[in-house]
């Protein structure tokens, strides 16, 4: 048996509307609805969550980007994952329920990190963005990787526990110590997130 370490957690994260960006990861009807190549059955819990802190976010002003894994026919990681979210196929179309609004940037995405590929980095610099918000699946993928990546171009980040999931508990935990660990991310809830 692993014990997880003690993970920091913070009851309220304050952060400026005109400096932050919400980042909504993946979530695809690949892998948030049951019939989907990749279902992650945790997925659909954090919808509600999800939802509130994207209202709130937009009420705010705050900038909201979408990733989008979207695949050719013959992607490589095809032999590390079975087909999914395939280009313009229903299985890589962002959930209903979350979908983006006219204006918001939907980023597809190669590979698991958000910025990889995209102009994520150049657009969140061009909006003066210091605060990014990452919600989203799969927890210890593709949520990790862009996690990882803001952190790394020394932006903050903050990870709402109960607006990520992963294919299984320890696949999650192992995100968050990562994030708060060796990112310095802040580790809060979608109510703790506070738009100022």
């Amino acid at each position: 048996m692993v014990e997880v370490p003690e993970i920091p957690k913070q009851a309220e994260v304050l952060l400026p509307a005109t400096e932050t960006a919400l980042i909504v990861v993946d979530m695809q009807n690949d892998f948030v609805e049951p019939e989907g190549a990749l279902f992650v059955p945790e997925a659909p819990k954090t919808l509600p969550a999800i939802r509130r802190l994207l209202e709130r976010a937009r009420e705010a002003g705050v900038k909201v980007v979408y990733t989008q894994d979207w695949h050719p026919e013959e992607d490589p990681e095809f032999k590390i994952w079975p087909r999914h979210a395939v280009q313009g196929t229903w299985g890589a179309q962002i959930v209903d329920e979350l979908r983006p609004l006219p204006g918001e940037t939907v980023l597809p995405k190669a590979r698991y990190d958000g910025f990889y590929g995209t102009p994520l980095d150049h657009l969140l610099h061009l909006w003066g963005i210091k605060n990014v918000v990452v919600v989203g699946t799969v927890a210890n993928i593709c949520v990790l990787h862009t996690a990882g990546s803001a952190a790394l171009r020394w932006y903050t980040v903050v990870l709402p526990e109960d607006g990520i999931s992963a294919l299984t508990p320890f696949d999650r935990e192992s995100t968050l110590r990562q994030v708060s660990f060796l990112y310095q991310g802040k580790i809060t809830t979608v109510d703790g997130v506070k738009f100022v």
